[in-house]
This record gives C-alpha cells, structure tokens and sequence, in this order.
C-alpha cells in the first residue's frame, strides 16, 4: 500500500511526519492500515469517508472486526472515490473516535507522483535569434 511521507526540518533537531492514506479510482478491492487508539475483539466500529471539499459522506459501513498484522489493523473494501480528491476518515466505536486520518485518491504511483501530470506541455523554441 502506498504512503506519502513529507519531512519538516526548519526547527534545529526537530521534525514532523504527516501521513496519509493513499487510494485509488477503481472499482477493486482496496486495503488500507491504521494503528486505532483503541480495539476490542467484536465490538461494532463504523467507518466514514468524507468528501474534504463538498463535507459529503462517500462511505459508510460498519464492521465488527479488522484484520490484525503485527501492530497495526487493515480495512479492505470497495471505495467510490474521484481521482486526485483529499478525504477524510474516521473510525469510531459508538461515539469514541479511535482513527481519524485523511486520504488522497490517485492513480499515480507515489513514487512519480507529479501535480502537472498530462497537465503541462513544454514549449520547444530553438532559441534563434534575429539581430538588426
């Protein structure tokens, strides 16, 4: 599963991490990880996905268990989501939030990932030069 990683190094010995959860525009299956504040084994967690920009709900279902790897949980399931589209997610347990976080929906490997992507053309000029 991809991550977006970003590095703040303007304060001498100090650095901040933001994360974010990385989906695509597909009608496949998904998995996503998150490390919730807390779990219990059957108890019922509700999963909603927020539209940032128009605060509309584009999922929400409930679920009674994740799966476990090492120390953290995975959430597989279909989302509907609109390419290059920040969310917002949260997982509660009744009224007790456990996970909040934001997603970013796209088609472009992480590792490329350009904001200009099939949005800039350069221009090619040979650079002559007309001298009177």
């Amino acid at each position: 599963m991809p991550l977006f990683f970003a590095l703040d190094l303007t304060k001498q010995n100090i650095f901040y991490c933001i994360y974010m959860i990385v989906l695509q525009n597909t009608s496949d299956n998904q998995t996503f990880n998150f490390i919730p504040r807390s779990y219990t084994q059957g108890t019922t967690y509700t999963i909603k996905i927020t539209n940032e920009t128009t605060n509309t709900e584009v999922y929400n279902q409930t679920s009674t268990s994740f799966v476990s790897v090492d120390y953290y949980y995975q959430h597989s399931d279909t989302f509907s989501l609109v390419e290059d589209t920040m969310y917002n997610i949260e997982i509660t347990a009744g009224s007790e939030l456990i996970f909040r976080d934001k997603i970013f929906c796209t088609n472009q490997t992480v590792a490329t990932y350009s904001v200009n992507n099939n949005a800039y053309t350069e221009n090619s000029d040979d650079n002559d030069f007309i001298v009177l």
